[in-house]
């Protein structure tokens, strides 16, 4: 990597060679040196800007969990607009389209980087969780527009569609699923909660003695 190069544009370089060996070897195949070598830079390049390799896991890591909450914003900006179905599974496929699966891989293979990430994020398993939490916010608010019934549990429906995704998802040797496999999956989920129109207003008759 020449030298000058700005420290962001370092970290994003080795942040995607990083992405790229989990999803093509899974985490046994993530060290120091292979993602370096991903990277095309100097072996010192990486822990030139972290402490340590866990460090720059988890980093990455975090940088992986921004991610997720901007689709969470762009997917509650929707509400309201197009089909749930459609928004939902426009979502859940950008969250696990990308590293998502792998880094919950992760995670779990390595003990030392699940207990850096506890001192941030305490609950549940980084991304997932900030996943399901967006989708639960998006699921209120189209339940406070109309398009889900009143009374559904929607944080039970998130977790609900984030394990269903993660189960179509989690097989790196398989095809990836189709947008109709995702789609129908989302529908299944959301069963009769959704009625993707607000409720009309009844309009009442105004009899003759109450007209002015």
């Amino acid at each position: 990597m020449p030298t000058g190069v700005a420290i962001r544009d370092a970290r994003e370089q080795l942040f995607d060679a990083a992405e790229r060996i989990l999803l093509r070897d899974g985490p046994s195949g993530l060290t120091s040196r292979s993602v370096t070598a991903e990277a095309g830079c100097a072996k010192g390049v990486l822990h030139r800007h972290f402490a340590d390799f866990d460090g720059f896991l988890a980093e990455l890591v975090e940088d992986r969990v921004v991610r997720v909450e901007r689709l969470g914003a762009d997917l509650r900006d929707k509400a309201g607009g197009g089909t749930v179905a459609d928004n939902l599974s426009e979502a859940l496929a950008g969250v696990f389209e990308t590293v998502a699966v792998a880094v919950v891989s992760l995670v779990i293979y390595r003990d030392a980087l699940r207990a850096r990430l506890r001192e941030r994020r305490p609950n549940g398993i980084p991304l997932l969780t900030e996943a399901t939490e967006s989708i639960a916010g998006y699921l209120a608010e189209e339940a406070r527009i109309g398009r889900i019934t009143a009374g559904a549990d929607t944080a039970l429906l998130a977790r609900t569609l984030i394990g269903s995704g993660h189960l179509i998802f989690a097989d790196r040797a398989a095809p990836r699923p189709t947008p109709d496999a995702v789609h129908s999956m989302v529908t299944a989920v959301l069963g009769a909660t959704v009625a993707d129109r607000p409720p009309r207003r009844r309009r009442t008759k105004v009899s003759q003695r109450d007209q002015p």
